[in-house]
């Protein structure tokens, strides 16, 4: 074969391919402008069925970094002082998500008080515990043979500790601050999209005690939202159906168009409190002692290094964290290497982690979903890993429609110290656990209450052969105390303390709570160890931080091709 026959082949090799790429192109596009029954959801002549949404990828919700999943090493086995092996190494793979930069402020937790006092005003018979329940226990702060009245008083809401974490919130509180975070936020959406008013520049008649948006109350129906009035809402979505022949124009400020579906891709995910498998890896942010696909050795705080001190030459020497450096020493001797704070210190006052994050050892310790269990088991789910999950549903009422709390018939729940939060705030859809007939024949799951799945459930204990209605009381793994409820005529529990002997505080009530604080000695700062207190309690050393779930790839960043340069 001569050099121009080559030629001529390669041409016409080229072109082949060029032929092949444009008709691939082709056919692509079609596939995205038409579905697979040849009905084009564009078309308004075809009846207007919404197409493919041009979904340009979720944006990090404010105040909130990207945290990319992949595989890590939870827990460990080095500086096992108390011989428990509360942290037994399991291997975990961990979706991506995003997380709060920080805790949750003072400043950041006065907006939602005064946004419950404004919405539940507490002259309100209807509303008077509500926004109590959400106040938090500034007296923790005190101490019988400590002098902290000022912070007792102050804390919380002088400007001087604004930037401060939040403390003194339970697990609960911090619970339904994220609930409440997730309305605010999709709120506010709604309202740059144009699809709702800017609510708090109506008529004071029409905000108070009617501003209680719930994102899963519009999504079910959102006629229901703002107790029914409908001139809280402005312009709605394009519809891509045409209107019909002889219907009269809207009239002037008629709300148009279509409400908000999930699949527009617009509102965000839910906020919650992260896991403590998804804690624990962003807090250790292995992806800073990446090599290749492995990890070199293993982290023992968020920063990289086994000493809390830094190593820089300019800052060499200065601690890396806020915590307790030994008896009686809070901050260090006044001056150089100072941690700069006594108790806690203001957000971001220490450089983040290799994801970003402020403070993932040293000044708070934070609350994460868990339910604690002391040892995790061998049998423990390897992807996402979380314990406590309660499965529900809708309440759906005898007509077929979902139920919602009204403004006047608000429910409590007394807790075992005898505060009372609300079961469900008004205006937001009730739910109640899924029942046996909901779970018949599933293969994943079998019943709404999950907490104690193979541990603590009658099947691990030692009356699984015996009759439930035999014992006294249903057979638990953990002898925690029981805290005996009678409720009074007044509705408020009568305080009573359980008079058995308890050998364990550990319940289903009992809650992880990770990292450690201004209060804890250097031990508590790595990211594998954990505590626990019951979900109802608060402290001077524990805060929160939120986080939302990823939706869709774990990163859109693109993977190019490397080329490895091999010496010989």
């Amino acid at each position: 074969m001569n050099f121009k026959n080559l030629i001529n082949i390669s041409k016409l090799t080229i072109l082949s391919l060029v032929t092949i790429v444009l008709v691939s192109c082709h056919d692509r596009t079609s596939r995205n402008n038409t579905s697979l029954t040849g009905w084009t959801s564009k078309d308004k002549k075809m009846g207007g069925f919404s197409g493919p949404t041009k979904y340009k990828g979720q944006e990090a919700p404010p105040g909130m970094v990207l945290i990319e999943g992949g595989s890590f090493t939870m827990g460990h086995v080095q500086d096992d002082v108390l011989f428990d092996w509360n942290t037994t190494p399991n291997k975990q793979q961990v979706r991506s998500f995003y997380m709060d930069e920080t805790e949750v402020t003072n400043s950041e937790y006065l907006f939602y008080l005064d946004w419950m006092e404004q919405v539940f005003p507490p002259s309100d018979p209807n509303y008077e515990h509500i926004y109590q329940s959400a106040v938090p226990d500034t007296l923790v702060w005190r101490d019988v043979l400590g002098f902290n009245e000022l912070l007792t008083e102050n804390y919380l809401r002088h400007p001087g500790y604004a930037d401060y974490p939040v403390i003194g919130v339970s697990w609960i509180q911090a619970n339904q601050y994220c609930k409440w975070r997730t309305d605010r936020v999709n709120e506010k959406i709604l309202m740059d999209k144009g699809v709702l008013q800017p609510l708090f520049k109506l008529e004071d008649a029409e905000v108070k005690g009617k501003n209680n948006f719930s994102t899963d109350t519009y999504l079910t129906n959102p006629d229901l939202v703002f107790d029914g009035n409908q001139a809280i809402y402005k312009k709605g979505l394009p519809e891509n159906k045409p209107r019909a022949k002889g219907d009269p124009k809207p009239a002037r400020g008629e709300f148009t168009g279509r409400h908000v579906k999930i699949s527009d891709g617009i509102l965000s995910a839910k906020f919650r409190l992260p896991t403590e498998v998804e804690w624990e890896y962003a807090a250790k942010a292995i992806v800073e002692d990446r090599e290749y696909n492995n990890t070199r050795g293993r982290k023992k705080y968020a920063w990289s290094g086994k000493y809390t001190r830094n190593k820089s030459k300019r800052y060499k020497g200065d601690q890396l964290a806020n915590f307790k450096q030994g008896k009686g020493d809070y901050s260090g001797v006044p001056g150089w290497s100072n941690d700069g704070a006594d108790i806690t210190i203001a957000v971001k006052s220490y450089d983040p982690n290799a994801f970003g994050l402020y403070d993932m050892s040293g000044n708070v310790a934070e609350w994460v979903s868990d339910v604690y269990r002391p040892i995790i088991d061998n049998d423990a789910n390897d992807f996402n890993y979380f314990r406590g999950n309660i499965f529900t549903k809708k309440m759906i009422d005898a007509e077929g429609q979902v139920v919602i709390a009204d403004d006047v018939t608000v429910e409590f729940d007394t807790l075992d110290n005898g505060n009372l939060v609300p079961k469900t705030l008004p205006g937001s859809v009730k739910y109640m656990p899924i029942s046996k007939r909901d779970a018949y024949m599933r293969k994943n799951y079998d019943k709404a209450y999950n907490v104690d799945a193979k541990d603590g459930e009658l099947a691990s204990t030692k009356y699984y052969a015996q009759d439930e209605e035999e014992l006294d009381v249903k057979p638990r793994m953990y002898n925690s105390p029981i805290k005996p409820k009678e409720i009074g005529e007044s509705g408020l529990m009568k305080q009573q303390y359980d008079t058995e002997k308890r050998t364990t505080l550990i319940s289903d009530k009992a809650r992880v709570y990770k990292g450690g604080s201004w209060k804890d000695r250097e031990y508590w700062l790595d990211p594998s160890q954990r505590r626990y207190l019951p979900e109802y309690m608060a402290t001077n050393f524990i805060g929160f931080r939120c986080a939302a779930d990823r939706i869709g790839p774990m990163t859109y960043k693109r993977r190019k091709p490397t080329t490895t340069k091999i010496r010989y």
